[in-house]
């Protein structure tokens, strides 16, 4: 079957977007209901491509609210964009309610990540334990810690419809950012798949990566990687802090070297990890900036020419 025919996506749009950008889901309307939900809205720097995408889904029709999973800029850096094309309210996790509404950079990641995300007005929240109607359906809004604390996964039980963010995908799992600042949270991962586990799902809409219906398959991959990562913490902070350059890079669509060593200087996360994992490698967070980025060009994840270097 093609999954994008899925009976569990009747009425539901799933614009599967590429790095930088999170997976957008349209849930349109049933009903009386005002107009479409938007599930998460992408990268800043894609935030023009989103609003083209949102309004040919939509055919003119409203768009009666955004919803974020989570706060991290990839998934709701297109917030800002959609509110002033289509008026649509902003709901997000509790946890970051009020350093959206102070746009606290810091508190919101975006400044110790070395990343953007343009500031979108907050008309509301999303808590666990609540349920969100959206398109005739009743989605269970689950706490899923782990990635990042304050996100939530949305579960429709009657179709068995989970949309998981970055708490599952179908080959791993989000970087659990709190471990890279010394906070205990791969159990918060583990608990997270087992409760997955526990709901009776038939489809999931990860937020990065294709639509996927083997969920014991893609459970199994989690915990394998988890459990990788369990054994030798350093692995995982390695990893994030590529993950870190990757994703400046494909955030600047390339820069030369020395444009990478200063955001890297600059970059306190990125600082954090390097005392943590890169200090016996390198002499400054800058150097091991590089020698990672090597590292990515010599896997063919990303490229060089001469002093510039781009992700593939």
């Amino acid at each position: 079957m093609n999954l994008r025919q899925h009976p569990a996506l009747a009425g539901i749009t799933v614009l599967e977007r590429g790095w930088l950008s999170s997976n957008n889901v349209v849930i349109h309307p049933q009903g009386d209901e005002p107009g479409a939900v938007l599930v998460d809205s992408g990268h800043v720097a894609h935030a023009e491509q989103t609003v083209a995408l949102v309004a040919q889904v939509l055919q003119g029709r409203p768009l009666a609210r955004i919803v974020n999973t989570h706060l991290h800029s990839d998934h709701c850096g297109g917030n800002a964009s959609l509110q002033r094309a289509f008026g649509a309210p902003v709901f997000v996790p509790p946890g970051q309610a009020e350093a959206v509404r102070c746009w606290d950079e810091a508190a919101l990641s975006y400044t110790p990540t070395g990343q953007r995300c343009e500031r979108f007005q907050l008309h509301g929240i999303l808590s666990p334990g609540e349920v969100l109607h959206a398109g005739g359906r009743r989605f269970e809004v689950l706490a899923a810690p782990g990635h990042d604390p304050e996100s939530v996964v949305l579960f429709d039980a009657e179709s068995g419809l989970l949309i998981s963010a970055d708490a599952l995908w179908e080959n791993g799992f989000g970087v659990v950012f709190p471990e890279l600042e010394g906070e205990s949270a791969f159990d918060d991962v583990a608990d997270v798949l087992d409760m997955i586990e526990r709901l009776p799902v038939t489809l999931v809409v990860p937020g990065h990566g294709g639509v996927f219906s083997d969920v014991p398959a893609a459970l199994a991959r989690a915990r394998s990687r988890l459990a990788a990562f369990v054994r030798d913490p350093q692995r995982h902070a390695r990893y994030a802090a590529k993950v870190l350059v990757s994703y400046h890079l494909m955030e600047v669509q390339g820069e030369t070297l020395a444009q990478l060593r200063e955001w890297v200087d600059r970059t306190e996360l990125f600082a954090t990890v390097w005392g943590r994992v890169g200090r016996g490698e390198c002499d400054t967070p800058g150097e091991w900036g590089e020698a990672l980025a090597a590292e990515l060009v010599a896997s063919g994840a990303a490229r060089r020419v001469g002093d510039r270097v781009s992700v593939t």
